[in-house]
């Protein structure tokens, strides 16, 4: 095992316990078919992160035509809170699919910041409330961090939510793997206290405990 670690480093087990000690949060291990959990309270809200693996089905195997399942671990971060006025958004990097994604009618949001609107696609249902959100440099700086961002207000549809009362909506961050920087991790957690802060202050959401137990 030591063997192991010399050569692999530590894992994700030791990394994120290490953190939640490092944070004041709690790292729980799900077992052999649990999901472990890392979890932070800021205020009133329970910051949580975890992983889920999403099986892609079965594929025909070379050769000898037997069936053959394929999973993705994907790492995600959820915050529920309160939504005050049903605000949505979803920011995530320019790339070689965003005008795909703009011939489908879906709009960026402009909010002013040559340097920000140059990197990141932002969309939302609330223009003038997603501009107020981002006039922070704090938060644009966090967001600025994470390499692969892909964060969002969710409801409770899709593969990465769960079922939540009327009212009640998460902050989402999604990733295709597995995270084992400590330094991303801490980043996400302070991106998502700024983030529900943020959300408090344009009053968009209520600084109440949502009643969600992830």
């Amino acid at each position: 095992m030591a063997l192991l670690r010399h050569v692999f480093g530590p894992s994700k087990d030791e990394i994120w316990s290490q953190i939640a000690t490092d944070i004041g949060g709690i790292y729980e291990e799900g077992g052999f078919l649990g999901t472990d959990t890392l979890q932070y309270k800021s205020g009133e809200w329970l910051i949580s992160l975890d992983t889920i693996t999403e099986s892609s089905g079965n594929t025909i195997g070379p050769g000898d035509g037997h069936h053959q399942s394929h999973t993705q671990v994907h790492t995600r971060m959820r915050a529920p809170f309160i939504n005050k006025d049903s605000l949505q958004f979803k920011i995530y990097r320019e790339s070689i699919f965003s005008p795909i994604g703009k011939m489908l009618g879906f709009q960026d949001v402009i909010i002013g910041d040559p340097l920000f609107d140059d990197s990141f696609i932002i969309k939302s249902n609330n223009e003038e409330k997603i501009k107020q959100l981002l006039n922070d440099d704090s938060l644009k700086s966090l967001i600025t961090k994470v390499p692969d961002i892909c964060f969002e207000i969710a409801d409770d549809d899709g593969f990465f939510a769960d079922d939540f009362p009327d009212g009640v909506d998460q902050l989402l961050f999604t990733y295709d793997g597995e995270i084992r920087d400590k330094t991303l991790i801490r980043d996400l957690f302070d991106l998502f206290t700024c983030t529900l802060e943020r959300l408090v202050q344009i009053d968009s959401a209520y600084e109440d405990d949502p009643g969600i137990q992830l």
